[in-house]
């Protein structure tokens, strides 16, 4: 016996017609062959779900099933029983290529298509330039002039890709809407015509120049500015500078993305910078005044008496530039205690002297790790012992 409407549909007798959409809906998505490859039973489901809403989705057919039951329909449906093979994609109540695009992921081919005039203008494609620049570029800014490849419409058919003087015609196979529909009944596709390639029209006479397809390849030059505190990954937009648009459609954009090179005397991080600065063994341990390379040139700190090599001094706002912003990071100064070379001996002598004039305890960090390395051994001779 056939299952009763309601109960396929799982909706109430006094369902509105918005709930039987819904209800159909979901077990349509649900039960759908594409999305259940092979399953009798999802096929069979599918289709008593699909003759339950073809019925309870017609106001005149609804009413006779609620007073006759399925004997009602058997005339309603020459008294065969419900034909699958018609059409009945309910296009006034639901939209069929809503559940396809459900099933497959967003519509056929990923995407739900759309009918489109297949002569309307179009939007060009955005470009991507990847650009390398100097470091001083991304600090203090520059301006730049691009040479980039591009399409754009041909000169000699104004981009309609037939020969001056000729017209496109009618595509015969899809007349002139630019898509095709293969299959019948309740599983259709619609795609592009083959043969005009969903343009709607062929050309009877094409384009030399161009070859028939209304664009060309060439070079467009155009100036670019670089503002101050750009970095590896930054993104310029420059709007309608991408590819030219179809039809008299408007131009994409152009996003140039930056690659900054690296330099030997900054190290960028963030909106810091790092920088080793050398400092004589003297001056590390007599302390005085020194120079300190900046992007703005030299900035003098106070080298405190007894600084360690590796010792980090931080400059605030002598930094990289902060993009559209006016502020400025900071520059962290690594102090590394530089060793004399190429000494003469007179040189030599006096180091000796001022190397003698020193006691241990002048040098605590190599005491500490003198006495760590000895507690170390020590412990190594009493496990030695206990084997």
């Amino acid at each position: 016996m056939k299952k009763d409407y309601y109960e396929v549909l799982g909706v109430a007798k006094n369902a509105s017609a918005d709930e039987i959409k819904k209800a159909y809906r979901k077990k349509a998505m649900q039960h759908h062959p594409d999305r259940n490859p092979g399953d009798k039973g999802a096929e069979t489901l599918f289709k008593e779900a699909s003759e339950a809403y073809e019925v309870l989705s017609d106001e005149k057919k609804k009413s006779m099933y609620d007073q006759f039951g399925h004997e009602g329909m058997r005339s309603q449906f020459g008294g065969g029983g419900f034909d699958f093979g018609r059409d009945f994609t309910h296009g006034q109540d639901i939209d069929l290529q809503d559940i396809l695009g459900s099933v497959f992921g967003g519509g056929f081919g990923g995407r739900r298509r759309r009918s489109r005039d297949p002569h309307a203008p179009e939007r060009g494609s955005d470009l991507r330039f990847d650009l390398e620049i100097d470091f001083e570029e991304a600090m203090y800014g520059s301006e730049r002039e691009l040479s980039l490849p591009v399409t754009e419409d041909c000169s000699a058919c104004k981009g309609t890709g037939a020969t001056p003087g000729s017209e496109r015609v009618v595509c015969k196979q899809c007349g002139g809407h630019g898509v095709i529909i293969q299959g019948n009944g309740f599983f259709q596709m619609q795609q592009p015509c083959p043969v005009c390639r969903g343009e709607g029209s062929i050309l009877k006479n094409p384009c030399r120049q161009c070859r028939g397809t209304g664009r060309v390849q060439t070079q467009k030059k155009l100036s670019l500015k670089i503002p101050k505190g750009v970095e590896t990954g930054s993104r310029l937009r420059l709007s309608g500078k991408g590819e030219q648009g179809l039809r008299g459609g408007p131009a994409g954009d152009l996003h140039v993305v930056l690659h900054v090179r690296e330099n030997t005397l900054f190290a960028r991080e963030g909106d810091d910078l790092h920088c080793k600065v050398f400092v004589t063994p003297d001056k590390a341990a007599l302390g005085g005044m020194m120079e300190v390379p900046t992007i703005d040139g030299f900035a003098t700190i106070n080298v405190a008496a007894g600084t360690p090599n590796g010792k980090v001094i931080r400059l605030r706002g002598k930094g990289a530039p902060v993009v559209n912003d006016g502020g400025r990071g900071d520059l962290l100064a690594h102090i590394a205690v530089e060793v004399p070379v190429t000494l003469s001996n007179r040189q030599k002598k006096a180091l000796e002297e001022f190397a003698a004039a020193f006691e241990e305890r002048s040098y605590p960090e190599s005491r500490r790790q003198r006495d760590l390395t000895n507690a170390m051994l020590e412990k190594r001779d009493i496990l030695a012992k206990k084997h």
